[in-house]
């Protein structure tokens, strides 16, 4: 077993696959490679399976991950027509002489993982969603924000990597801090992010990951977090959450049920309270956009 072998888990029939990120005698640290869980587990209890290799459990939050991104792109086109006839209502000027531009909410997005922040800022391009990421242990996270937050002034923060809830000798209390790998330390990230602004439609955060401390993370000051069913959830689905705030607009609130349940791991991976988008538009369309970052658009 070598440091970067995919592996799964016999004790849980294989129902979810793992990098190696590192080897203690005989247990290694594993890290889910569609799921943001971190792991422990005795070497005898893996076993290497080829990078082709694909659970029944990855291939199905697969599909689901497809499904999202497909409605995530189809819910900024309809954004950007609503802009657009937001945009002319009560212009003398002809519509086709009408132009505007467009600011969707900016994004700091702060990841555990290396591998899942290239995935989440790839996407975060794709939807033409402005985002600074950086890769920061969890345990680092809280200091980050402190030096982060005043420079970057986004309107989202993304507070993500790896947790799990830890295993213990005795029974352990889902309700407890102790309980977890990293909820201590998102909870923490989100105290510094409310520290710099303590309003809610401000600077929505969204924070946590597999089997997070749910009531924590919000009770922290998280606008969304993970996860109330203590459950698995996907790599990209705090990205869904942000997209999501970046273009619904700021007159509006994000539609909860619509956002939760097209999460790939749905209502019991992510919860959260009433939040008011960040999306905006400007006219007349500037000439010059790249001070702004902004994307252009125009009817």
């Amino acid at each position: 077993m070598n440091l970067g072998d995919l592996v799964v888990r016999k004790s849980y029939g294989g129902d979810v696959t793992f990098r190696v990120e590192n080897i203690v005698q005989n247990a290694a640290v594993i890290k889910g490679t569609e799921f943001r869980l971190l792991a422990d587990s005795p070497l005898d209890d893996l076993v290497q399976v080829p990078p082709t290799r694909i659970t029944e459990r990855g291939q199905q939050a697969q599909i689901k991950a497809t499904e999202s991104l497909t409605k995530l792109r189809r819910d900024r086109q309809e954004q950007s027509q609503r802009s657009g006839e937001s945009a002319v209502a009560g212009w003398t000027q002809a519509p086709k002489e009408t132009a505007y531009f467009e600011v969707p909410g900016k994004v700091l997005h702060l990841d555990g993982d290396q591998l899942y922040l290239r995935k989440s800022l790839s996407l975060y391009e794709q939807l033409r969603i402005p985002a600074e990421g950086h890769h920061v242990h969890e345990s680092k996270m809280a200091e980050t924000l402190y030096r982060l937050l005043p420079r970057v002034r986004p309107d989202i923060v993304v507070i993500t990597g790896h947790d799990g809830v830890l295993k213990q000798p005795h029974t352990y209390d889902l309700y407890s801090l102790a309980s977890y790998k990293n909820s201590q330390n998102f909870v923490a990230a989100i105290q510094a992010a409310r520290e710099y602004e303590r309003n809610f439609d401000a600077l929505t955060i969204v924070a946590g990951a597999c089997q997070s401390h749910f009531e924590a993370l919000l009770g922290s000051g998280a606008n969304f977090a993970s996860s109330p069913g203590r459950i698995l959830i996907h790599a990209l689905d705090p990205v869904y959450i942000a997209a999501k705030a970046a273009f619904t607009s700021v007159r509006e609130t994000v539609n909860l049920g619509d956002v939760l349940g097209h999460t790939i791991s749905g209502s019991k991976g992510i919860g959260g309270i009433e939040t008011r988008g960040s999306f905006r538009i400007g006219m007349p369309r500037l000439q010059n956009l790249s001070t702004l970052k902004v994307t252009p658009s125009a009817i």
